[in-house]
């Protein structure tokens, strides 16, 4: 992976947690629902996918967010092996979310191949977020 995220999220030398070892392994096996990733698995599961992946940044506070759960739950099943589907509490992961320049939420980042392609910042219907993903997948 070369670019801007690589000197954000510079490689570590730290173990990968068993439940993202799981993930990354997984290749083509069921993900219905979005995995929750933290400040820790981001680069194994978002930067290193081999699928494109959205990435729904939210807060429990956020009314907004509450909104397009279901819609990020509905995308995680209806793209199950084709893309993955990610969630990441900002409240409780803050680095990812400042390296990333994240103002507001909900926030949507589409990756491929490690890299940001799209962006969605707030409320959007979930033909909106269908389409920029549709875009991506193969």
């Amino acid at each position: 992976m070369g670019g801007i995220l690589d000197s954000l999220f510079g490689k570590k030398d730290e173990a990968v947690p068993a439940e993202v070892e799981a993930v990354v392994e997984m290749g083509s096996e069921s993900v219905t629902e979005p995995i929750h990733v933290t400040d820790d698995t981001f680069e194994q599961v978002v930067l290193a996918s081999t699928l494109p992946t959205l990435v729904d940044f939210w807060a429990p506070w956020c009314g907004p967010c509450r909104m397009i759960a279901p819609i990020v739950e509905d995308l995680a099943n209806a793209y199950d092996g084709r893309a993955v589907i990610a969630k990441m509490n900002t409240d409780e992961e803050m680095q990812v979310a400042g390296k990333l320049g994240i103002m507001g939420i909900p926030t949507l980042i589409l990756f491929k191949n490690g890299q940001e392609v799209d962006r969605v910042v707030g409320y959007a219907p979930q033909h909106v977020i269908e389409e920029k993903l549709n875009a991506l997948v193969d």
